[in-house]
């Protein structure tokens, strides 16, 4: 974990965002290093193996780079939602981030910020939020925060069950 940057110095969506339209999922403390944490955020080809909300994905991860995405559209039950965001944020074992940009298309923009903190060598937190930014972003919250924050916490407790396994050796 990068210990050049002074905590006090490092990027926080809490600090940025209205919690008035920021989706917040809950913390989870995860019995494996962060590492193992950033491993699995960043293999996107594996998400359909454990990720409930986000079943598919692919990017390069590069700063500014399309996040292609299907998503389970959790306000129509079995249906799958493409969605394209743009990496927005990359701190290796802290931070991976992306953003729906605000287009005329469809102007509802929004970054997610998927946060980790090392708490030791073998455990470590996750948490992560959606922030529903420009005018619309009230009406976003108030049509599917719900929604997204069951996804999201439904991603957060499927990836601590997979870094344990993977920290326990259950799991390549």
């Amino acid at each position: 974990m990068p210990t050049d940057v002074a905590a006090a110095d490092r990027y926080s969506p809490f600090d940025v965002y209205d919690l008035s339209t920021m989706v917040v999922s809950d913390a989870v403390e995860i019995d494996a290093p962060a590492t193992v944490v950033w491993s699995i955020l960043t293999d996107l080809k594996r998400y359909g193996e454990w990720n409930p909300f986000c079943v598919w994905a692919e990017s390069t991860l590069e700063m500014g780079a399309p996040v292609y995405m299907r998503l389970v559209n959790y306000a129509n039950p079995g249906a799958l939602a493409p969605n394209c965001e743009f990496v927005c944020g990359f701190e290796p074992e802290r931070l991976l981030s992306w953003e729906a940009l605000d287009v005329p298309e469809w102007p509802y923009p929004a970054r997610r910020d998927q946060m980790i903190e090392a708490l030791g060598e073998d455990r470590c937190r996750y948490q992560s939020t959606d922030a529903f930014t420009g005018p619309n972003g009230i009406h976003v919250m108030n049509f599917c925060g719900d929604w997204v924050r069951r996804a999201f916490n439904d991603t957060a407790k499927a990836l601590k069950i997979r870094a344990e396994a993977m920290h326990r050796g259950e799991l390549a």
